[in-house]
Formats: structure tokens, C-alpha cells, sequence
């Protein structure tokens, strides 16, 4: 229960940061005031830390305060005097304000290679009201001095990661490119445990799936250190938005030099990952692949031109090393379609035995579409090899607001990504016990059976029904009364119907 306070203060923290800089907002749609906050954010969190060890080398008293090897040895990104957060703060109630912000950012990424190009420089911009901005840098002075108070990376990077959250409620469908719910990034970490090794997202997005591996390592008492990060995005705004989320997190990532297009420009050629963990986008169309037709990566069948979803799916096969596993998300349509040759493919996929799992989730889980999704787990090397796990979810969840759901993730008995993951295990370790209507496990030849079908509710049959001691005749009965008084009363209302509508002239 003490987590579950914890988490409600957290929550309420990052709400307040939310609410406050909310007051930014003024004309600017989305997407513009996004940069705005997160880049406040982030110049915050590097500030902070930064000051931090200033401070203590100015109390070893050897002159080295400003000696940027200092930082760069321990991961602190080095802020230039005239971009340290006291300057901003001293004229956050001046015209120069947003002027005094963007001349930061470009020291900051001049000292400190791995942010070159990467923060936002748009702050002067007369669109921005400098009043407002002066009041949000206020608020970044007053209520969020981090240094000597708890892990920075901790606090800000939650704000970080709740600000994005937010950004994509608003976005809608456009939020797509860089968002996936929370509650679903952690599933798949949860069933994947990426303990050590290489982790790889091909559709990076701002970087989710990097922050809950590295959230998994440190609740289970792992190093960092242990997983190596490598990610690319097409959207260069999205692929910025990354890089800021994992320095704030102390995650070294290579998400390639610049952004890119995954399947025309691989920034990782040679790449054999561990973990390849992904949201593509859904039901892509003309991703290309008249111009990709005999690409090496196509192993299991061409995918077709009208969606690039097993032309994702593949491109992780590819990357996968020797022992390598993938989760990642798909639309449903993906578990069934016969159209372009997909269902050749599922089908090759399948008998070459690499579908470890497939996992039916609720509906509404995205702010960015209603579509249904599930999340395919395949593996190189599986532990029950010729059989395949199938869980259905899709009745799991809870509202958290009138358009999105999400997984719980809280008490033992109110936990539903532990369940998932907790069900994977047990088939991993043969020590499943199969329940109706929420899993059960299948073979190749079970599957062939079902046209390669990999639909949960084909599998798992539906959930058993409690006996509450009525015979079938005395229920029906009592079904087939009701429904006769029902047609009575349907009866006798169409005959008032007419009698009024004859009272006035009209006949039916």
C-alpha cells in the first residue's frame, strides 16, 4: 500500500509541473508548445546536475570547477556560464528572456558533442509570450531545485516522461510517432527482462522502451551499464525528443547520427540484438517496398506494398542474435490477414518456429487510435520449442479517463502486467496450468489446424461460467417467459402508437 501512496505523490508532483507550465500555452498549438516545456525541462535537469558537482569541486578547493573533464568523466554535461540556470533565472522577467534561453542551448550543445543539433532553439520567437515564459522559468527556480534533493534523474526524468504523456493525450492520432502508453512498454519489459545485453528499438519514438529496460535493471538490482542501447527514428523531431529523454535518464543510446528511415537506412547494418523491442507504426502504407523487393531482410516472404507491418516484423527477425528475443506491438489485423501474402509469411514464420507468445490487449489503450493491438513475442531459441503461448487480455484494464484505458500495475490481486508476465514464465518453465478463456498453449500442428491463425480467443475458448445451480430447463424457461412479455409489451405499445397517430389524421 506504501508504493501506492509513493506512486500518488509522484503523480501529483508531476501534475503540479504540468498545470503550472500549462500557462505557456497561450497560441501555440501542441506540438510547438512540446519543445517549449520539455526543453525547459531538460535545460532544468542538465542545470542542476551540473551545479551540483560545480559546488563540490569548489569545495575540494583545486581550482578544477570549470574544467570540463571534470563532468564529462562522470556523465555531467558541462553548462557554459552564461547558460547556467542562475543566468536564466536573473532574467526570466526580461524582453531577452527566449533570446537568453536559445544562446544556452547552443553553448550547451557547442561544449557537449553528444547534444549537438539535438535541443530546442525557438524560445525568442515572438509567437512565445515572454511574460509567460518568465513566469514557467520561475516556477522551474522556485519549486524544482533538485541538487541535493533525492535522484535528479528520478524526479525529472518522471516529469519529463509524464509531460510526454500529456503532450500525446492532446496530439491524438498525431502522437503516434513518438508516444507508446506506459502500461505497454512495461508489459512487453516485463515478459522480455532485459537484464544484460543489447537492446534495439527500430521505431524508437521519444525512447520509452530504452527507459523502462533501464527502470526493470535498477528495480531488480542490475546495472545499467550491462545493456548496450541502440534505436533510430524517421521523425526528426521524435528522434530529438529521444535523445533528450535518455540523457536525462543517464542512458547512453546510439539512435544512429541523424534521423532516418528504417527500412531505406539502416543506422545498425550489422546489428545481432538481444532484445528488439518495438511500437512501428500500424498498417504503414507505401513504406517503399517497390524499391526494397529483394532485400535480404525479406527471409520469410515479400511483404506487400500496401502495409509494412511484417516488413517491421522481419527487419527484427533480422537484427536478432542467436538467443535473441523480440516483443513488440502489432494490430490485430496482423494475427489473421490472408491479403498481400501475409498470411504466407505468418505462415513461415510460424513453422520456423519463432512465435514464442501473442498477447490479445484491451481496446483503448492509445490516445492515437481505437485500433485493436496485440504484442508478439518471437524468439530464436525457444524454451518450449514447436509450441506457442497464447494469452487473451483483452478484457483487462481499467478507464483512467472517457477515451483511454490502461494495464494495471499495482497490489498482488490488482496487477494485471504482472499476471501477463507472470504467465509467460510458467510456460517458459513448463509450469503453465492452462486457463479458459485467458490462456493455453498450442502447437505448430495446432495452429496449422487453424490456418495459421494466431488469434488468442481461437486457443484460450471462453472463460468458464460460475454454476449457480439452475438447470438449463428452468433457465430456459425463465428466459423464453421474459422474452414473451417483452414482445407483449412491444405489442401493446405499437398499438397506443397507432391510436394516437389516428386521433390526429394519420394512419399507419
Amino acid at each position: 500500500m506504501a508504493q501506492n501512496k509513493n506512486n500518488t505523490a509522484e503523480i501529483g508532483f508531476e501534475k503540479e509541473i504540468w498545470d503550472a507550465a500549462c500557462i505557456l500555452r497561450g497560441n501555440l498549438d501542441a506540438a510547438e508548445y512540446k519543445q517549449v516545456v520539455l526543453g525547459l525541462i531538460f535545460l532544468k535537469y542538465i542545470s542542476d546536475r551540473f551545479e551540483e558537482k560545480y559546488n563540490a569541486l569548489v569545495e575540494e578547493g583545486d581550482g578544477f570547477e570549470e574544467d570540463i573533464d571534470e563532468y564529462t568523466s562522470e556523465g555531467i554535461f558541462f553548462v557554459p556560464p552564461s547558460a547556467r540556470w542562475s543566468v536564466i533565472a536573473e532574467n526570466a522577467h526580461t524582453l531577452e528572456i527566449g533570446t537568453i534561453i536559445d544562446d544556452a542551448m547552443r553553448s550547451i550543445e557547442k561544449e557537449n558533442k553528444r547534444l549537438k543539433d539535438i535541443l530546442p532553439k525557438n524560445f525568442a520567437r515572438p509567437e512565445l509570450d515572454k511574460r509567460r515564459l518568465g513566469d514557467v522559468v520561475d516556477l522551474f527556480t522556485n519549486n524544482i531545485q533538485m541538487a541535493g534533493h533525492g535522484n535528479h534523474r528520478d524526479i525529472l526524468g518522471r516529469t519529463y516522461e509524464y509531460c510526454l504523456s500529456k503532450f500525446a493525450e492532446q496530439e491524438g492520432k498525431l502522437a503516434g510517432e513518438f508516444f507508446t502508453p506506459a502500461c505497454v512498454v512495461k508489459t512487453l519489459v516485463e515478459v522480455l527482462e532485459p537484464y544484460k545485453g543489447r537492446v534495439y528499438d527500430p521505431a524508437c519514438g521519444s525512447g520509452g522502451m530504452f527507459v523502462q529496460s533501464a527502470k526493470f535493471i535498477e528495480n531488480h538490482s542490475g546495472n545499467i551499464n550491462d545493456i548496450a542501447v541502440y534505436g533510430q527514428d524517421s521523425n526528426p523531431t521524435t528522434w530529438k525528443l529521444a535523445q533528450m529523454n535518455l540523457a536525462i535518464r543517464g542512458i547512453e543510446a546510439d539512435l544512429g547520427k541523424f534521423n532516418a528511415d528504417t527500412f531505406f537506412n539502416d543506422c545498425h547494418p550489422t546489428l545481432k540484438a538481444d532484445f528488439v523491442m518495438a511500437n512501428p507504426p500500424f498498417n504503414l502504407s507505401d513504406w517503399g517496398a517497390d524499391k526494397l523487393q529483394d532485400d535480404v531482410r525479406w527471409k520469410y516472404g515479400m511483404p506487400p506494398a500496401g502495409n509494412a507491418n511484417f516488413a517491421w516484423l522481419q527487419h527484427m527477425i533480422h537484427h536478432l542474435a542467436p538467443n535473441g528475443k523480440i516483443g513488440m506491438v502489432l494490430a490485430n489485423g496482423s494475427l489473421s490477414s490472408q491479403s498481400g501474402g501475409e498470411g504466407e509469411i505468418r505462415k513461415n514464420i510460424i513453422e520456423a518456429d519463432l512465435v514464442d507468445c501473442i498477447v490479445a490487449m484491451p481496446t483503448q489503450l492509445f490516445y492515437t487510435t481505437q485500433i485493436s493491438v496485440s504484442l508478439w513475442f518471437l524468439s530464436k531459441n525457444k524454451k518450449q520449442k514447436g509450441n506457442t503461448l497464447f494469452i487473451d487480455a483483452s478484457r483487462m484494464g481499467r478507464m483512467v479517463s472517457k477515451k483511454t484505458r490502461e494495464l494495471t500495475d499495482g497490489l498482488e490481486d490488482d496487477n494485471d502486467i504482472k499476471k501477463i508476465a507472470d504467465t509467460y514464465h510458467a510456460f517458459v518453465s513448463g509450469n503453465l496450468e492452462e486457463v479458459k478463456g485467458f490462456c493455453a498453449v498450442a502447437s505448430i500442428e495446432d495452429i496449422s489446424k487453424q490456418d495459421y491463425f494466431l488469434t488468442p480467443g481461437r486457443y484460450v475458448g471462453f472463460e468458464e461460467q460460475e454454476n449457480d445451480g439452475v438447470s438449463f430447463d428452468k433457465k430456459m424457461l425463465q428466459l423464453t417467459t421474459e422474452l414473451s412479455d417483452l414482445f407483449k409489451k412491444s405489442s401493446e405499445l405499437q398499438e397506443d402508437i397507432k391510436q394516437k397517430l389516428g386521433a390526429i389524421g394519420y394512419e399507419i
